[in-house]
């Protein structure tokens, strides 16, 4: 192989392997640095594992509300080392498809630790950043960041792999606990929480904040909450650790919750989901003047750093931190180096943000909260999933969508929902936003009848003051 690239991306996840074959589209020389797996953490310990671990949850919930279809079953066995097992193939599979489209493309994947160490300089060392490995030099004229991020820590919490987790450990669990306590309840908290109770698992969430999911709209946060109880998910917001003992067949929380009062629980396993930090560290970044704040590379519109040829992308670019987002701007990122035309900088108020518990959340823009303080005039719209027939055929009714528009333009400001694959529809709302489309102009659209995106039509209807079916 060549040391000398157009382009150099670090990091083979959802934003770095992306970002790669756009160059390569590009007619670039191009070469992905990986010190792991391709496809990052994402497909490897990130969103595809954990949403085939969350399709065996699914199973196990259909299997336990059969009988309202007529249906009754008696010896069902689950095998958790079977339905892990499962997960792994999936993202092996995956990372394995990433390492063809290299090759089709004609992408140079190289294996090892990369560290800046000079003005358009990357090198290489096989294995950890303090490994005695020689160090081999590359050159090129932009190189990309697109390192990622790792779980947050919390004050007085030490994952130990034991009883003591992060999502890492909580992918590849030696067996199903019998009780789980999750610190903070954004997306991987919540769906781990959704996971394992639907396994069987007695589950307790722990959120610093006044309300779980703290990005969404109040009203979805409220309706998760009150699907988590039913299902027997005990919740403590404004709730905090303040002290954790682990023993040697369980693990021993103290939460102080929001009123001062200290409660203890005795449970199996602790899952540290209290957010994430990006892979800053050992780079180089700070003798090429690339600046940092909080832990985040911080990049311009155009992602590039504070450093010229030094690009970042994805979740070590900072919020949000979703694998949609990186791959948008590993695409844009080499758009604009190259020289593209008509490219065009990311509204990351818009970035689709998707959890997939059950039930699924799904949401882009402002939540009304954040409308209103803008001092619009608004009209907002809410349809029930409980006046939905494809909802009530399927037995999934419990939902809604909400919509946000800006009474004076008909802008869509928000959208947001909650229900039965949600996640699949919300890009109907970004399609809309992205073409321009005010409430008026989706009022006009045809839905399919019966489906679950008729709720998007109605939830229009409802803001404009038009409402059918409610």
């Amino acid at each position: 192989m060549t040391d000398k690239y157009d382009v150099l991306v670090i990091g083979s996840g959802p934003g770095g392997y992306v970002a790669a074959i756009r160059a390569a589209q590009h007619g670039l020389r191009t070469a992905v640095i990986e010190r792991d797996r391709l496809g990052g953490i994402c497909l490897n310990w990130g969103c595809i594992p954990t949403k085939a671990l969350l399709h065996g949850a699914d199973v196990a919930h259909t299997l336990a509300n059969l009988r309202p279809l007529g249906f009754s079953t008696s010896g069902v066995k689950f095998d958790m080392a079977q339905l892990v097992e499962f997960s792994r193939g999936v993202s092996g599979r995956l990372s394995d498809g990433i390492g063809y489209l290299m090759k089709k493309n004609g992408i140079d994947v190289i294996t090892g630790t990369a560290r800046l160490t000079g003005k358009g300089v990357v090198g290489v060392r096989e294995g950890g950043p303090d490994s005695a490995s020689p160090l081999t030099e590359y050159r090129a004229d932009h190189i990309i960041l697109a390192t990622g991020a790792r779980p947050r820590s919390v004050p007085g919490v030490t994952p130990d792999g034991d009883r003591v987790w992060t999502y890492f450990d909580a992918l590849v669990p030696p067996e199903l606990p019998k009780s789980l306590l999750v610190i903070g309840s954004g997306a991987i908290g919540v769906e781990f929480a959704s996971l394992y109770r639907d396994l069987g698992s007695e589950v307790t969430l722990v959120e610093l904040a006044p309300q779980i999911m703290p990005v969404e709209d109040a009203a979805v946060a409220g309706h998760v909450r009150r699907q988590f109880e039913k299902r027997g998910i005990a919740i403590h917001t404004g709730a905090s650790v303040s002290e954790l003992m682990v023993g040697a067949d369980s693990a021993t929380v103290t939460v102080r919750s929001a009123d001062g009062t200290l409660g203890q629980h005795v449970v199996d396993r602790v899952l540290v989901a209290a957010g994430i930090q990006g892979n800053v560290e050992n780079l180089g970044l700070e003798d090429l003047g690339v600046d940092v704040d909080r832990g985040f590379v911080t990049t311009d519109q155009w992602c590039r750093t504070t450093a010229f040829g030094i690009y970042a992308i994805g979740d070590v670019a900072g919020a949000p931190c979703l694998a949609h987002k990186a791959g948008h701007e590993g695409v844009l990122c080499v758009d604009k180096l190259a020289g593209a035309p008509h490219v065009t900088p990311l509204d990351k108020d818009y970035v689709p943000g998707c959890t997939y518990a059950r039930p699924q959340v799904a949401s882009l823009g402002l939540t009304e909260d954040q409308a209103r303080a803008t001092g619009r005039s608004l009209q907002i719209g809410q349809f029930d999933l409980q006046a939905s027939g494809k909802a009530l055929a399927i037995g999934e009714a419990d939902g809604f969508v909400k919509t946000i528009f800006d009474a004076d333009s008909g802008e869509l400001l928000g959208a947001h929902m909650v229900g039965p694959d949600v996640t699949e529809q919300i890009q109907g709302f970004g399609i809309a936003r992205s073409l321009e489309a005010t409430g008026d102009d989706l009022a006009e659209v045809i839905f399919a009848h019966p489906t679950l995106s008729e709720a998007m039509h109605e939830s229009v209807l409802s803001a404009l003051g038009r409402p059918i079916n409610m």
